[in-house]
């Protein structure tokens, strides 16, 4: 029997003295190609999926890419140039000879430059404000919620400094599109704010009015506020005292809004844990000091998709202003296909594939720039 001694252990023994260094993982689990392993090929029910999804896809892209180019006539001064074959596709010409009404609706021609420096300092001020690191921010939010609507109302109406007064009846397309989108989705995050605040207040006057405000809202569809707003609200003011007819379409917009997102904004408090509450009283905050510097924050980081959920609800709905006899885009585009100087079969489905892309580009962007911010306000993995 051959016995092994501790010298000849010790010289067969084998102590890492290094840490191994890491291996790079398998080309297949990472970068596109792991990507596409993971999402659409991990098991032969995603393949099947994945190419029925990926044909159907490339299908409809094909249709609006056939209708809208291939087919499409893109020269012409009336509709008999898109009623030359029956497999004639998009009607360019029309868009070319509507676009202003489009945009600017019937606001007078001469006039038009205002609209046009609105919306310029509008971008001027929003694309600042939606950058995070961009400097005066402050400045930035007091010229943008508390100059520029002063500044838009009085370019848009006029009859002040020497602008010629333009009514709202004049107004149309795109112009208010974005004036009641913008305004309801301005208004309605405060409203909301506060609504939902009272609907958790311990005060039970404030609770109840609170919640009677939000359940009415949410209980009535668009359509009948605006009719409400638009035929009934004159009948509640006191003799000779008119409301105007798009004034009243915003009261409407904002307040329906303003219901929806208070019960995102409550549902952000309530999934706050009650000791961030606790913490911030005991360091002797006042409720709206705790509420605006402790609460708030956390609440509205935990809702921004469904804050944007809202906003991006708000500007499709922005439709049915039209129902009301006012003319936002899809009103205008209504408004002209019946011509009959561009009477064509493809004439309306040019229209509304204007429309679908408009309200597409932003509602698309929108919800970009949320998930961007939700990126980026992500704490999670901070220790």
């Amino acid at each position: 029997m051959t016995m092994t001694s501790a010298s000849d252990t010790a010289a067969i023994a084998f102590v890492r003295r290094e840490m191994v260094q890491a291996e790079p993982p398998p080309p297949s689990l990472v970068g596109m190609q792991g990507w596409l392993k993971k999402n659409l090929f991990s098991t032969p029910g995603n393949v099947l999926l994945t190419a029925v999804g990926f044909f159907l896809a490339a299908w409809l892209i094909w249709q609006v890419v056939d209708f809208a180019i291939v087919r499409a006539v893109f020269v012409g001064t009336s509709g008999e140039d898109c009623r030359k074959s029956a497999d004639v596709g998009a009607c360019w010409p029309y868009v070319q000879a509507y676009w202003k009404l489009f945009v600017y609706g019937r606001y007078p021609i001469a006039e038009r430059w205002r609209v046009d420096l609105t919306g310029l300092v509008f971008v001027v001020l929003l694309v600042p404000l939606m950058i995070p690191a961009a400097p005066l921010k402050r400045l930035n939010v007091i010229l943008f919620f508390v100059i520029f609507p002063v500044f838009a109302f009085s370019m848009l109406v006029g009859g002040w400094f020497g602008l010629v007064h333009v009514e709202t009846a004049l107004w149309g397309g795109v112009l208010v599109s974005l004036v009641v989108a913008v305004t309801g989705i301005v208004m309605s995050l405060p409203l909301g704010v506060l609504l939902a605040l009272g609907r958790r207040s311990k005060m039970p006057v404030i609770r109840l009015l609170s919640t009677i405000f939000i359940e009415f809202w949410r209980g009535v569809p668009l359509i009948t506020v605006l009719f409400m707003a638009s035929n009934m609200l004159p009948l509640f003011m006191p003799a000779g005292v008119d409301v105007d007819k798009l004034l009243r379409a915003l009261i409407g917009v904002s307040l329906f809004s303003a219901a929806y997102m208070a019960e995102v904004v409550r549902g952000g408090l309530q999934a706050i844990p009650k000791g961030q509450y606790e913490g911030a009283m005991a360091l002797g905050l006042s409720y709206w000091r705790m509420m605006g510097l402790v609460v708030m924050p956390q609440a509205l980081k935990l809702v921004i998709p469904g804050i944007v959920n809202t906003f991006i609800g708000l500007f499709k709905d922005t439709t049915l202003v039209s129902i009301v006899s006012i003319f936002d885009l899809l009103g205008m585009i209504n408004f002209t296909r019946t011509d009959s100087a561009w009477a064509a079969p493809t004439t309306a489905m040019t229209g509304y594939l204007v429309a679908a892309i408009f309200y597409w580009v932003f509602c698309f962007g929108m919800s970009r720039y949320s998930m961007f911010m939700e990126n980026r306000l992500n704490t999670g993995h901070k220790h």
